[in-house]
């Protein structure tokens, strides 16, 4: 699929937009990517056993401000696109959940798409309180709206929920895996989990582009970039918080504008910009006029350039005690499997009552593990 922002922004209207009207303008709009390349090591801030690598506060800060834009609605196309598909994939699983909670819920791009045919109740989440004051809410479905910070203890009993939902959202976690062993334990058994983050290969037009331009007018890089988890890392964390019956899945959206200055001014729409703790405090105006000319010879064409958004879905289970299978006593079986390639002629021989004398004696042991 693909979006084409329409309208044609100068840079000297971006440059008079800027909060920042210094001599050397500031942007700090870039997306974070896994595959980061930098001359210098990450700044990290150790809180106990977990390395923080994003600043909080200026992601808490960067969601108050777009939410306060009076022209918020302009940049939620890309978060409502993805919003939408992980709703859908609701529906795509055959029962009736009561209670869920929308982490992360952002303007409500997940929450608005709710029905009372897949949930009674939703809690609606989000960690900058403007954010969620400003959320969609769903039509027919009960709703209550709370401040919760992702890297924090949730305010929910264990096993709680039925069905946790998060949109776009937990890229910017710093503790992921305790954030997944808190989902796991507010849910039910045979409770559900599902997600969707930014991938590795994310803006990597942007990325490349922004080290190709520093190299070439400073000499050097720096990082403008955060790390990001791989599609391989996912199921890794997902089975280490103790979820089972794992389906990860990534798709691509390409969205267009006419630069790489229209990007960078939706991306801090978006609440998207760059909030690692070693963020470069500004980059100079050459740096930046040569990244957009590699940007458009690189990767562009007559109508403008293309960026790139990796979205990696996640679906898991909490298991259920009841519906797991337990293991046959020791020297119970009645075919070796040595003999398995005869199993055909062995029901043959049987006839019709040896057949089903089998499946009765397979309803029997069913109704056995379930007693």
């Amino acid at each position: 699929m693909s979006l084409r922002l329409m309208n044609t922004v100068s840079l000297g209207t971006l440059l008079r937009r800027c909060p920042c009207r210094v001599k050397e303008p500031r942007f700090s709009y870039c997306m974070p990517t896994a595959q980061s390349l930098h001359t210098t090591s990450f700044v990290t801030q150790q809180k106990g056993n977990v390395m923080n690598v994003f600043d909080r506060r200026a992601k808490l800060l960067q969601r108050e401000r777009a939410a306060r834009n009076p022209n918020v609605a302009v940049f939620d196309y890309l978060k409502e696109e993805v919003g939408y598909r992980l709703a859908d994939r609701i529906y795509d699983i055959k029962r009736e959940f009561k209670t869920g909670l929308d982490l992360g819920t952002g303007r409500g791009y997940v929450a608005k798409n709710v029905t009372d045919a897949s949930l009674e109740q939703l809690y609606m989440s989000d960690f900058s309180p403007s954010m969620l004051e400003s959320a969609e809410t769903p039509q027919d479905v009960k709703f209550t709206k709370m401040v919760i910070d992702e890297e924090g203890k949730f305010p929910f009993e264990n096993k709680a929920l039925d069905l946790v939902l998060s949109n776009l959202n937990l890229h910017w976690v710093n503790n992921l895996p305790g954030c997944l062993k808190e989902i796991y334990r507010v849910l039910r058994e045979d409770g559900v989990f599902l997600a969707s983050v930014f991938g590795g290969d994310t803006l990597y037009e942007l990325r490349s582009s922004l080290v190709l331009a520093e190299l070439e007018r400073e000499g050097g890089f720096s990082s403008h970039v955060s790390p990001f988890a791989e599609i391989r890392d996912i199921g890794s964390l997902l089975n280490q918080s103790g979820f089972t019956m794992l389906t990860i899945d990534t798709d691509e959206i390409s969205v267009g504008f006419p630069s790489m200055f229209e990007l960078m001014w939706d991306l801090q729409g978006m609440a998207e910009n760059n909030a690692g703790l070693n963020r470069k405090p500004h980059l100079h105006r050459d740096t930046l006029l040569a990244a957009s000319a590699i940007y458009q010879e690189m990767y562009g064409n007559e109508d403008g350039i293309p960026a790139t958004f990796q979205i990696i879905y996640m679906i898991g289970w909490k298991p259920d005690p009841k519906q797991m299978g337990t293991q046959a006593e020791r020297g119970s079986g009645q075919v070796s499997l040595k003999d398995l390639h005869k199993l055909d002629d062995m029901i043959r021989d049987a006839g019709m009552e040896g057949r089903i004398k089998f499946m009765q004696d397979m309803t029997t042991d069913d109704k056995d593990k379930k007693d």
